[in-house]
């Protein structure tokens, strides 16, 4: 398998580069600037297709040839990309049977990308053609460091419902199950009569009365990353006849719910993703660790790449907020401590044309006159200076279980509460890790857990047989175990565990739940001490459960609502570990502006119990990693934070430091021995 990008010794530094949307005396004054900010790689024709392609079958190479030739002049590599994101408009209109088919059975017009059915055998065709050309002329270009297949799967055609779709998903479900009895059994059809007599009979999840096949659903939503992940081989295995570059496509990790990218990350050489803040968010900078984060976890821990970020705003939020002074550096960084090799953008140049022409770019609308070109500058000296960075690890004591079909299966219609939100429960256990200074990875319940003092399940509501059995194992062999509410109720297809809940997870918990009692919206119940009637303690929300002990001791009861006076924080201690449950949400809503000082509260009590090491007496507003042997520390406050036990040199600023490191406002040091 061919390996890492062969780019010059340190990290990747560039981004989305359209130079066709401008004459070629600007291209000129683009390489110019790019060796002025230091850009060494730049992904070039993501949304070609239709130039080098302006009727089918035949190909106008001219305008690429000269963008690859300057680049490679000014020592800038290319992350090449297919350009099969946004098939042309003649595509479209010769081959009508490849259009998106929405869940309510419109036909998708054009005038956007992500246009097109991924089962259309017309598509196929069509893309391998334009891949097999620009690879048979490219591969061999001194310029081509890497290949970037696609843009984006699954933005927004991740799910199509066109007839040619339904005939591959009735295909795919005839190779998983082999005969229609499987399919039968494993999806419960027996409700409502549903059952089928033949494959023929099924149809996709389309616009239908309520409470469609929890198993139609699931089945489909596998069905289709199987679709998108097909059309990445295809082309990936067109490429690699022509050359062995590393081949990659970018994902949106955690924001692309329908993509289970643990699945995709098997197929690219080096894991690669686009994370854009939520600008309105307080703690912007908690979700951006947590994507990354989770990014280097579902790269197996390797280095990964960070394929897009923005320098300011972005142009599809509700309010696309700009980025503060500094703002962008310390994103920037965050990602590199947690793994990056690469601090890529979209895009150089801000655009005058089209849908994202008020996204900020390297190269602002306002030119090099501004506070954002200073900026890029010197970010590309921070990162020339870190360049001993790459190929570094990042490792952790603490992981999170995150899977993807959980997020599917949790927030489909008819669970007993719509605020019971996948997103919410992990942001809520990771933000409380962030704030203890502890960094985390993100694993699959079914992985090897060992290395691990501490797993947290957040949101576990499908949880099967074997990795409930894995996670039984861990905690007998001396792992400590955090369980939050409504987790290890159904296996794989959706279908309840016999007996009572939390059948998966019963045995390893030490408790059984009679029943849920969700809570009306803004209700909350009050906790206390167990074995302290008079005491008060932490409020818990959203939901509220009738626990009952086989084997557990309750920690904290409920003080107050449905289950008052029974436990709503259990400690089960099995073998040589100890199992965790919390029937409640303990942290305020999301965006109330509120630290969660209960769940942390209990957090970190549970981090002390399994020994995991930490930073004490630190403001919650500084974040602090280590890769490798570097230690980063970048401070999210308005004021400076001098950080004790800090020796070594400073790699950005050059700096000696004995004893300790003062963080300016807003800041970031990294400090090497």
């Amino acid at each position: 398998m061919p390996g890492y990008p062969v780019l010059p010794a340190g990290l990747a530094y560039g981004g989305d580069y359209n130079p066709e949307q401008w004459p070629e005396d600007v291209w000129r004054e683009d390489v110019r600037l790019m060796r002025e900010a230091g850009v060494n790689l730049v992904t070039v024709g993501v949304f070609n297709w239709g130039l080098i392609e302006p009727r089918e079958g035949q190909f106008d190479f001219a305008r690429l040839d000269r963008i690859l030739d300057l680049l490679h002049s000014a020592g800038v590599y290319a992350d090449l990309a297919t350009p099969t994101s946004s098939p042309p408009t003649w595509f479209r209109h010769r081959y009508p049977g490849s259009r998106l088919v929405d869940e309510g059975g419109r036909v998708l017009g054009g005038g956007s990308r992500h246009s097109f059915c991924p089962s259309s055998p017309d598509y196929a065709a069509a893309s391998e053609r334009v891949v097999a050309a620009l690879a048979a002329r490219y591969a061999g270009h001194p310029a081509v460091a890497m290949w970037h297949v696609h843009n984006e799967y699954g933005w927004a055609n991740a799910h199509c419902h066109c007839p040619v779709s339904a005939e591959a998903f009735r295909a795919w479900l005839r190779e998983k199950y082999g005969e229609v009895g499987a399919l039968n059994a494993a999806w419960g059809t027996v409700f409502w009569g549903l059952t089928y007599g033949s494959f023929d009979e099924v149809e996709p999840p389309v616009a239908a009365p309520p409470g469609l096949l929890s198993g139609l659903r699931l089945d489909f939503m596998r069905f289709s990353v199987d679709a998108h992940i097909a059309c990445f081989r295809r082309e990936r295995e067109t490429i690699r006849r022509f050359g062995d570059q590393p081949v990659t496509t970018n994902f949106m990790i955690p924001n692309c719910k329908p993509m289970d990218y643990r699945r995709w990350a098997e197929e690219v050489d080096v894991v690669a993703n686009d994370h854009y803040l939520v600008a309105e968010r307080p703690d912007s900078h908690i979700e951006l660790a947590l994507a990354a984060d989770l990014t280097r976890s579902v790269a197996g821990g390797r280095p990964w790449m960070l394929m897009e970020h923005s320098t300011g705003a972005v142009n599809w939020q509700p309010r696309n907020v700009a980025k503060r002074p500094g703002e962008m550096r310390r994103n920037t960084l965050a990602h590199v401590a947690r793994g990056s090799d690469a601090a890529m953008f979209f895009q150089w140049r801000a655009s005058r044309h089209g849908a994202e022409k008020f996204h900020s770019a390297m190269v602002p609308h306002a030119g090099v006159d501004s506070e954002v070109w200073r900026d890029v500058v010197a970010l590309g000296a921070d990162l020339r200076r870190l360049g001993g960075v790459r190929g570094e690890r990042v490792t952790a004591e603490v992981a999170l279980v995150w899977d993807w079909e959980s997020y599917w299966a949790v927030e489909f219609e008819w669970r007993p509460s719509a605020d019971l939100r996948f997103r919410d429960r992990v942001e809520a256990y990771y933000e409380a890790l962030w704030r203890e200074h502890v960094t985390a990875d993100f694993v699959h319940p079914s992985a090897d857990l060992s290395p691990y003092r501490l797993v947290v399940l957040p949101s576990s509501y499908l949880l099967g047989e074997a990795p409930a059995k894995n996670l039984h194992r861990y905690v007998e062999a001396g792992g400590h175990l955090l369980v939050s509410c409504f987790s290890g109720i159904v296996d794989e297809n959706d279908t309840i565990h016999p007996g009572p809940h939390p059948g998966a997870l019963r045995e390893v918990l030490g408790l059984t739940v009679e029943e849920f009692h969700p809570l009306r919206e803004h209700e909350t119940v009050p906790l206390r001490r167990s074995g302290d009637p008079g005491g008060t303690g932490p409020a818990g929300r959203i939901w509220s459960e009738r626990v009952r002990l086989a084997g557990a001791r309750a920690v904290h009861d409920f003080a107050g609502g449905p289950d008052a006076g029974h436990p709503a924080v259990t400690r089960n201690d099995l073998g040589g570990g100890t199992a965790w449950y919390v029937a409640t949400a303990l942290d305020p809503a999301p965006g109330d502006g509120a630290h969660d000082a209960d769940l942390r509260g209990l957090v970190a009590g549970v981090l002390d119990h399994a020994g995991v090491s930490r930073p004490r007496g630190l403001p919650d507003t500084l974040e602090v990693v280590r890769r490798g042997d570097h230690l980063f520390l970048l401070n999210h406050a308005d004021a400076a934070v001098t950080v004790g036990g800090v020796t070594g040199t400073g790699v950005l600023d050059g700096a000696a430091y004995t004893g300790s490191a003062t963080v300016p406002a807003g800041g970031v040091v990294v400090v090497r021995p």
